[in-house]
């Protein structure tokens, strides 16, 4: 309930988290960080943007979590349709923190580097601003346009700068993204914290496998993820397109499950490979069905191709992959190594025949593909698992409030009013 004080008779703490490239609980880092925050007795304010097919209301409260969602279009036509997007996202931003009232801490999650405007805003009011660094957007820009000395390059960077020197904390989901805090963004070690995103262990449980997914093969490969342009989607098609033309293998259904921006381009280059009818796009699909897909697959692959922003990046699908036991086949990157281990065969980079020689040397041994699957999820249970970053999370926020007293807990609509001093 809003306004609710802690069994001592003193106000809760009260936090507001900002994303605006998903809707909250789609996005499982942020639900995650809601939860825990919730669980150690915060007041929890979300502001996102409302989805497509889910997370469709304006307002929700779920599972103690106070949820303001607005109306978004995602842009098209190059630069004009981001202004357009951002500059709708900001404005609504602000208008739903209006109605939330004063907050200890104001959590902006990137992309874009733009959330330490309101997050200004907020500081002037009192709250810290802890900056959630879910990705590094030159990296991003670089790897999706491949400019780095155009004015579009020299603004992302700017940004990027701004934010930092904005935030009190910054959070990273990584070490190469928390030295990049540091060398980069001058912020002091001491002032940056690991928050490692991890699966939802709830959520991937393995279940029997279904022979039938497999369309009448021996192996099932699986992609699970998001289909942009530096995802490597494209990387993957022709690698199972060598896979078949090159090695002679055809005793293999692929299922690609997810969505973005070239989903419609990867169907289309999947049927100019001549992969139609072993290939299978799903689309974005129930919890129940990913795991489904996910339980029987023999191999499951991250082709991420070597850029700047891949290669120091956690991906998310690979730990959803170690979660569920399965063996994985990627692209040499360094934090890919950091997160899977011997959970993963490594191609050199961007070597789609390589890539497509390490599935068949999975789909041919078993016994290798088990034990793989179990390193990986040894490894989410111990040093990725999600405890460790709810320890990491909680620290980062007593470091920003530390000497500030809470916000009073105040009024029926819980806007609360900051005490006097």
């Amino acid at each position: 309930m809003l306004g609710d004080t802690t069994s001592g008779g003193r106000p809760n703490r009260r936090a507001l988290i900002l994303v605006e490239n998903l809707s909250v609980p789609f996005d499982r880092r942020v639900w995650q960080e809601c939860t825990t925050l919730r669980d150690a007795g915060w007041e929890v304010h979300v502001i996102c943007p409302r989805g497509s097919k889910r997370d469709a209301e304006p307002e929700a409260v779920i599972d103690g979590v106070r949820i303001h969602r607005y109306p978004l279009r995602a842009a098209t036509g190059g630069p004009a349709g981001y202004l357009r997007e951002y500059g709708s996202a900001l404005w609504h931003t602000v208008r739903l923190a209006r109605t939330v009232g004063p907050v200890d801490v104001v959590h902006a999650c990137n992309p874009p580097d733009l959330l330490f405007l309101p997050a200004l805003w907020l500081k002037r009011r009192g709250a810290r601003f802890v900056f959630d660094q879910h990705d590094l957007v030159p990296e991003l820009y670089l790897s999706r346009f491949g400019r780095g000395k155009d004015l579009l390059y020299r603004g992302v960077c700017a940004l990027e700068r701004m934010t930092y020197r904005a935030a009190d904390v910054v959070l990273a989901t990584n070490e190469s993204y928390r030295d990049v805090a540091v060398r980069r963004g001058g912020r002091r070690p001491e002032d940056v914290f690991v928050v490692r995103s991890a699966p939802d262990t709830d959520r991937f449980r393995p279940v029997p496998p279904e022979p039938e997914l497999k369309r009448g093969k021996p192996h099932l490969l699986c992609y699970l993820g998001v289909m942009g342009p530096q995802d490597g989607v494209d990387y993957a098609l022709r690698a199972l397109a060598k896979l078949r033309d090159e090695l002679g293998r055809t005793d293999w259904h692929a299922v690609f499950v997810g969505a973005g921006d070239t989903f419609d381009a990867m169907v289309e280059l999947s049927r100019r490979l001549g992969l139609s009818e072993q290939v299978q796009f799903t689309g974005r699909i129930p919890d129940a069905d990913l795991v489904r897909y996910l339980s029987t697959a023999d191999v499951c692959l991250s082709p991420d191709p070597h850029n700047p922003l891949n290669d120091v990046s956690t991906m998310n699908k690979v730990l959803e992959y170690m979660v569920m036991g399965r063996p994985i086949v990627s692209f040499d990157l360094k934090e890919a190594r950091v997160s899977a281990g011997d959970a993963a065969l490594y191609a050199p980079a961007d070597d789609e025949a390589r890539f497509a020689g390490l599935i068949a040397l999975l789909m041919d041994d078993p016994e290798q593909r088990a034990r793989m699957g179990k390193i990986g999820q040894e490894r989410i249970n111990g040093p990725l698992s999600w405890r460790n970053s709810q320890t990491s999370l909680l620290a980062a926020y007593t470091a920003a409030c530390r000497g500030r007293a809470p916000v009073s807990a105040g009024g029926p609509d819980g806007a609360g009013t900051r005490p006097r001093r």
